[in-house]
């Protein structure tokens, strides 16, 4: 199939996909818009807000609007690293009695993992869950098992609570294309969440996307030409996050760390994903804008006098466009 038909049946199943999800999910339109643009661009999620916005009802709905295998991963302070990839176990063989090693696979071999409240549990287990995000494979035993794709990990957290959760390292953190922001929903939304929640009806979902679809969509995305100055505002702007390679002024007395080079290209895939969705040939700065905050912000480690004056990595993002 050429680009040009893909790109038709993409729009077309875009306004089916949201149209769908729409069942279920009341609002929050900017989340599910960036949720599908990670899965266009092979990227992972990070959801944060306060409980009780929908953030797992929003992965759920979506895996089921999508043809894709689904497993859903509870964090918790006693979970284990093989709680997630899988173990070894002894098995032996019905027929000649000889004893070995047989790996069952762990939950992470799925297409679409919800990791729920990823910070709920210790460094040791969230590193388990590395080699599978960048490498979409699971090293135990000293073999290798590849998961299947696509492979996406849409991983949830609560940003108020910290007593008792694990920050995810910087490392970690990197790895996932997006951290999506979920706020409380305006009145008229939350009105009809209320008439959703309470009246009892059952909703019945219908698989909008197959595995084969996704991963053409994913194949047009990274074919999608970009012009130079795009590429050049998005590097130049990570570039600005980095108090050594920045002149701007509010880069030297807020960040302490700036933004890596997987910023740039995340940002860049990002602008592709959103400009074919809204019908464009290719991406545009404005492009690059809308997706900024979502790419950046779990990148940037602000410093002290940041937090003493109560600067937040968005406030300090908001300047650095307006410059």
């Amino acid at each position: 199939m050429d680009n040009v038909k893909l790109l038709e049946n993409l729009n077309n199943q875009k306004e089916n996909f949201y149209k769908e999800i729409g069942k279920v999910i009341i609002g929050q339109h900017d989340v599910i818009e960036h949720i599908f643009i990670a899965l266009l661009c092979k990227g992972h999620i990070l959801l944060e807000g306060v409980p009780g916005l929908g953030k797992t009802l929003i992965i759920k709905t979506i895996s089921n609007v999508l043809d894709l295998s689904f497993n859903r991963i509870q964090f918790t302070p006693d979970l284990m690293p093989s709680d997630i990839t899988g173990t070894e176990i002894i098995s032996q063989d019905p027929q000649t009695g000889d004893r070995g090693l047989k790996f069952i696979k762990g939950p992470i071999f799925s297409n679409i993992i919800l990791a729920d409240e990823i910070n709920r549990t210790p460094p040791k287990t969230q590193s388990a869950l590395l080699e599978a995000m960048q490498e979409s494979m699971v090293t135990t035993g000293g073999k290798t098992h590849k998961i299947d794709t696509p492979f996406f990990v849409l991983a949830t957290q609560n940003p108020i609570e910290q007593e008792g959760t694990y920050p995810l390292p910087e490392a970690q953190l990197d790895r996932f294309m997006f951290n999506v922001l979920i706020n409380y929903p305006t009145f008229k939304e939350e009105q009809e969440v209320v008439k959703s929640n309470t009246d009892g009806k059952k909703i019945d979902l219908t698989n909008i996307i197959s595995k084969e679809d996704l991963i053409n969509y994913q194949n047009l995305i990274i074919n999608v030409p970009v012009a130079d100055n795009v590429i050049d505002f998005a590097v130049n702007f990570v570039h600005n996050t980095r108090p050594d390679d920045s002149n701007k002024e509010i880069t030297k007395k807020y960040i302490s760390w700036g933004a890596g080079p997987r910023a740039s290209s995340f940002l860049i895939l990002a602008a592709k994903a959103r400009a074919v969705l809204i019908g464009k040939a290719t991406p545009d700065i404005d492009d690059i804008k809308v997706v900024l905050k979502s790419v950046l912000r779990h990148r940037i480690i602000l410093n002290f006098n940041a937090e003493a004056e109560g600067i937040s990595t968005d406030n300090v993002l908001d300047e650095l466009i307006k410059d």
